[in-house]
């Protein structure tokens, strides 16, 4: 059997045979692949190149950006992006997702009341003055989110998307416009037991992510201990939006496909903004001495 023979039968494609797919000439993916290496082919011995059946679905789905009016090299970067994203299980966990792939991050224990301050001050610098950031929260439980409702009501006013997920139950009256979306999470999903924050912006990013520790049922409840892992790097925030834009999706809600679509893109490189960050550190110190002022205050009284 000749290599031409074998490499039919393995499954993989000529240029021509991409071609003919995909209604991309022969000499447009020639260029494309100069210019913005895509598609990758694979070089046989004598120097052809082949493809996989899946470079097809990818070539195509530039097709139809590039239909849509989306520049090239844009809409080669967002369908590269999505057939990775579709190439791995879905992930259910932003803490697991950050830290499969962003394990440098590390993980902290931190007590509820730490947990807050550190929450209440992402929100107040990113959230809050962020440019139509897409938002994200997960509360574990609806009392949770009552708690936070007014704020996060705010921040909805100004983000690009809002979604909030919890164990909320069946849908009730339909969504209010002027709240963010409600994401029903079932009782045994991995998020179920997961507390998140997380702000997707141009020019502000910041996620944090913070699994409860179990067994904990005697516990006081600012004294419930989490591992934490937070972050202000752009691409780590957009991971960790992802999965929680995924989860809404999934859930059937709102406007979540088109948040899904934007966010396959990669986040890009910008540079952190230090005063923000350190802005952020200090409003975390300030909670967290007024939480621990307060807690003391009612154990005393």
């Amino acid at each position: 059997m000749n290599t031409l023979e074998r490499s039919t039968q393995e499954g993989l494609l000529t240029i021509g045979d991409l071609a003919l797919r995909t209604g991309v000439s022969p000499a447009t993916l020639r260029m494309w692949e100069q210019r913005h290496g895509f598609p990758v082919p694979t070089r046989l011995a004598s120097g052809h190149r082949r493809y996989r059946v899946t470079d097809a679905e990818v070539v195509a789905d530039v097709v139809r950006s590039r239909e849509d009016g989306v520049r090239l090299d844009v809409a080669i970067e967002r369908a590269v992006a999505r057939s990775h994203a579709q190439a791995r299980p879905p992930a259910t966990s932003v803490f697991a997702e950050l830290g499969r792939l962003h394990p440098q991050l590390g993980a902290h224990r931190l007590r509820k009341a730490s947990l807050i301050a550190l929450s209440w001050a992402i929100e107040d610098e990113f959230c809050a003055k962020a440019t139509r950031p897409h938002l994200f929260g997960a509360f574990q439980r609806p009392a949770f989110y009552e708690s936070a409702r007014a704020r996060w009501r705010e921040f909805a006013r100004v983000a690009r998307s809002a979604y909030v997920l919890a164990d909320f139950g069946p849908p009730g009256e339909p969504d209010d416009p002027r709240e963010p979306i409600r994401v029903a999470l079932d009782a045994d999903a991995a998020m179920g037991r997961e507390w998140v924050v997380v702000c997707d912006s141009a020019e502000l990013s910041a996620a944090l992510s913070a699994w409860e520790l179990p067994g904990q049922g005697d516990v006081p409840d600012h004294d419930r201990l989490f591992e934490a892992v937070w972050t202000v790097h752009p691409e780590a925030v957009r991971d960790a939006a992802r999965v929680c834009a995924a989860m809404a999706q999934r859930a059937g809600a709102r406007g979540a496909d088109a948040v899904v679509a934007e966010l396959e893109a990669p986040a890009g490189p910008r540079p952190t903004d230090l005063a923000a960050v350190t802005t952020l550190f200090n409003r975390v110190v300030a909670y967290g001495d007024a939480i621990s002022w307060r807690d003391r205050q009612h154990r005393q009284g």
